[in-house]
């Protein structure tokens, strides 16, 4: 019964933002197999964007984000440029210190899970076929600022746990690189 009291009174304090999220993403690409010295890789800049929801607790500034978005990541292997476009699922529990609601600082973390779409096969100067794994599962960690109960600002660091994708060299059947993509992101979100 106590806790059943308790856990209605931390419900009717608990508050929740609806929002929208986006950023620039600075994609680290890395590659490992048989021929991945031999092959040129560039980093490149890409984006995202998505609603959001924060889910804030009044116990000790913990609380929830989550969001939905459309992630697009870019990378050049052997000339050809790889848009890992995919729908990105990131949950981050969130620890917030500060000034109350009108300035605080935060840190989270979480997982992410994402669905690439649109293409997945990518020819490699005619050396091979670069295919997107079907998802991916990452890990973020990050930290920021909320200014004027409303305005977001944020750094996090998405680390893959497993290849995105797989190189195939042409007329084989054999993997001769696997690519891992992480990303710096840096954005806004803006809470109603």
């Amino acid at each position: 019964m106590i806790a059943l009291v308790a856990t209605m009174a931390i419900s009717a304090n608990a508050q929740v933002k609806f929002g929208l999220r986006g950023g620039l993403n600075l994609t680290s690409l890395s590659l490992s197999g048989d021929l991945s010295d031999n092959v040129k890789k560039e980093n490149q800049a890409g984006f995202y964007i998505g609603p959001t929801v924060k889910f804030s607790l009044p116990l000790g500034g913990f609380g929830l984000d989550a969001s939905a978005l459309y992630n697009q990541k870019n990378s050049k292997i052997a000339e050809e440029t790889i848009k890992e476009s995919e729908i990105a699922i990131p949950i981050n529990l969130r620890w917030e210190f500060g000034l109350g609601q009108m300035a605080n600082i935060f840190l989270k973390a979480g997982p992410q899970f994402a669905f690439p779409v649109g293409t997945k096969d990518f020819n490699l100067a005619d050396i091979a076929e670069y295919t997107l794994e079907s998802s991916n599962f990452s890990i973020n960690l990050g930290a920021g600022a909320t200014l004027i109960r409303h305005l977001e600002i944020s750094a996090n660091y998405n680390i893959a746990c497993g290849k995105t994708g797989e190189g195939i060299l042409n007329n084989t059947k054999e993997a001769f690189i696997e690519g891992k993509s992480n990303t710096w992101q840096i954005g806004l979100a803006y809470y109603f």
